[in-house]
């Protein structure tokens, strides 16, 4: 598979083949922000809207191809305001369901955190659905948990679920020192003063 950057007129002519992507991550299960099921031509017009934040510099787009076909996506959403120029978030990680359980998810992380540090960036986050297949990659991935948000988002099925935060020091601020997760540290401090 082929993982690239796409901009431009480039990603405006992979908004069709992004599209069958969402859906299908949509009727998959995965909490990326939709209800299920998700209209195709809604998720072009989605897409299509992407456009503009990509020529505007505000979201980079990568896409993971096998063939012809989109099998995989993520992007890095930047930040306009000048005091937050140094992060980034991860966005719409996204697997199709024929192409999981061949690595490329954390390729793709791979790909968009050097992209992030070759921008300049040195720290990332992200929100993803509380004990979802994906949590269990960004925790693999050296991600940490910054804690949980109860009934933040609701599943494609329309439940309302946990999401939980993390984020990651990439580039200079990789040296960081981190001795544990922080959420687990306040539980902990928690538990302490509760046996005292």
């Amino acid at each position: 598979m082929i993982v690239s950057r796409v901009e431009g007129a480039r990603l405006a002519a992979s908004v069709e083949g992004l599209a069958d992507l969402l859906v299908d991550t949509v009727d998959g299960g995965a909490s990326v922000g939709f209800l299920a099921p998700l209209d195709r031509a809604a998720a072009v017009a989605w897409w299509q809207e992407r456009v503009a934040a990509a020529d505007a510099g505000q979201l980079a787009v990568w896409t993971a191809h096998d063939g012809d076909r989109i099998v995989g996506t993520v992007g890095l959403a930047f930040p306009d305001k000048p005091n937050s120029r140094h992060r980034a978030e991860l966005v719409k990680l996204m697997v199709h369901r024929d192409a999981r359980g061949q690595g490329l998810g954390r390729t793709l992380v791979t790909t968009a955190e050097e992209a992030a540090v070759g921008a300049g960036v040195t720290l990332l986050h992200l929100d993803t659905e509380t004990d979802s297949p994906a949590e269990h990659l960004y925790r693999s991935s050296g991600w940490i948990r910054a804690g949980v948000i109860p009934d933040y988002a609701a599943s494609p099925a329309g439940v309302l679920r946990p999401t939980t935060l993390y984020y990651k020091h990439v580039g200079e601020g990789a040296g960081v020192a981190h001795a544990r997760d922080p959420a687990e540290a306040v539980e902990e401090a928690a538990a302490g003063a509760l046996t005292r």
